[in-house]
């Protein structure tokens, strides 16, 4: 009895024994598995689902957790794909051109996490009709198909100017790529009337630079809304730049980094001063009329050669009638005096975009006179950012020093043509 008794709990024992193991089994591979699989990501759009009223500048904001955005497919009422580009931080797809109003579109957002997991997110918006409010005028100083000089600041104008509330938000619809790649930021006039774009270091020459102001629709502040979607793409040529010293009154001509010539010169005398300062070479005329009626000093004179420094007026030209001074005499109403034998020379060697410094004159340079962006250091630049500047983005540690390009061009025009 005793042995048939043992025997029987030996059986149970034996029999529980497999159990156990398996639960331990069961339980560790459970463990692996889970510790294979990754929740899929998570990702919220913007517009909303069902959202209504949003502007044509709309594009589709992204944001991602546990992966990353794979594949975008935005698509209007009528199931024609709309073409979109990322935005270098990944927050958003913009799309090529601006949304047409009364529409529905439909954006699907494919997002993939480390592990391969996939999630599929949806939004559908209805654009606003057309905007009954006045847009603001901008200008593009960036013209397609040109050669400019490495100090070529990219430079959009408003008018009227944008409030700085609004700044960031234009900011964000204003797009550079350069190739080969050369980072730079952007930066405000004070008054909101110009923004520049540049690197911390001029342009390196054969850089190709594409540019779009995608600001058509856009909201700006309550009153106002943008006006156009530009695009432009131009390249950098070699390296020609102008140092005009008031204290010699000489011209010192660099070109790829070396003096090539020394040019008299005669500026503006005592009561019409010459602006000190570092500016760009603006347009070029051939020939052009000064006019300064309704000034305090008028007159009407034409001129050959000239090429603009400022929005006041200030230019490089010829001017025959002062080639006794050049070299010894200041004469001029602002204006940069040369010969007609140097002024031909120089615009056969100069490109819109050239770096032009002038120094030791009665006055200095006002920000906004022209396309000032090179007349502060990038330390002071970056503050005029409406938006974050890229940590680490600044000047290399040494660069070519007086950069500028060569051949003719002139980007958008100007205000109307004064001189001196």
């Amino acid at each position: 009895m005793e042995l048939r008794r043992r025997l029987t709990l030996l059986a149970v024992g034996i029999a529980a024994t497999p159990l156990v193991l398996g639960g331990c089994t069961a339980d560790r591979k459970g463990a692996e598995s889970a510790k294979g699989r990754s929740a899929p990501p998570e990702v919220s759009l913007t517009p909303a689902d069902r959202a209504r009223d949003i502007p044509i500048s709309a594009e589709v904001g992204t944001t991602v957790k546990g992966g990353r955005v794979t594949a975008v497919r935005i698509t209007d009422d009528k199931g024609r794909e709309v073409k979109a580009e990322p935005r270098e931080d990944g927050s958003g797809w913009v799309p090529s051109a601006p949304l047409e109003p009364k529409r529905t579109y439909t954006a699907e957002v494919t997002a993939t996490g480390d592990s391969g997991a996939t999630t599929i997110r949806k939004t559908t918006f209805t654009t606003m009709p057309k905007s009954s409010k006045p847009a603001i005028t901008s200008t593009l100083y960036f013209a397609g198909n040109r050669t400019y000089g490495t100090a070529m600041p990219v430079t959009v104008a408003f008018d009227p100017p944008i409030p700085k509330e609004a700044r960031a938000d234009v900011q964000r619809r204003l797009f550079v790529k350069t190739n080969p790649p050369q980072p730079g930021t952007w930066s405000w006039v004070s008054d909101g009337s110009q923004v520049y774009y540049r690197a911390p270091d001029f342009w390196r020459p054969g850089t190709t630079i594409s540019v779009r102001s995608g600001l058509e629709g856009l909201p700006i502040g309550k009153e106002y809304v943008g006006d156009e979607d530009r695009r432009a793409t131009s390249k950098i040529g070699r390296q020609v730049s102008l140092e005009i010293d008031n204290a010699t009154k000489q011209m010192s001509v660099h070109r790829d980094g070396k003096l090539v010539r020394k040019i008299p010169v005669s500026m503006g005398k005592p009561s019409t001063p010459t602006s000190s300062g570092k500016m760009v070479i603006m347009e070029k005329h051939e020939f052009t009329t000064f006019d300064t009626r309704g000034s305090a000093d008028p007159y009407v004179v034409d001129v050959e050669d000239a090429q603009r420094l400022t929005w006041g007026g200030e230019f490089i030209h010829a001017a025959p009638w002062s080639v006794g001074d050049q070299g010894n005499t200041n004469v001029s109403h602002g204006c940069t005096n040369v010969s007609n034998e140097a002024a031909d020379w120089l615009m056969g060697v100069t490109q819109v975009g050239d770096l032009v410094t002038i120094k030791g004159t009665e006055v200095t340079l006002t920000e906004g006179n022209g396309w000032t962006a090179w007349n502060v250091g990038w330390d002071e630049f970056v503050k005029g950012s409406a938006l974050p500047v890229p940590a680490g983005l600044g000047p290399a540690p040494s660069h070519l020093p007086h950069p500028g390009a060569v051949a003719g061009g002139s980007p958008a025009p100007v205000p109307s043509v004064t001189g001196g």
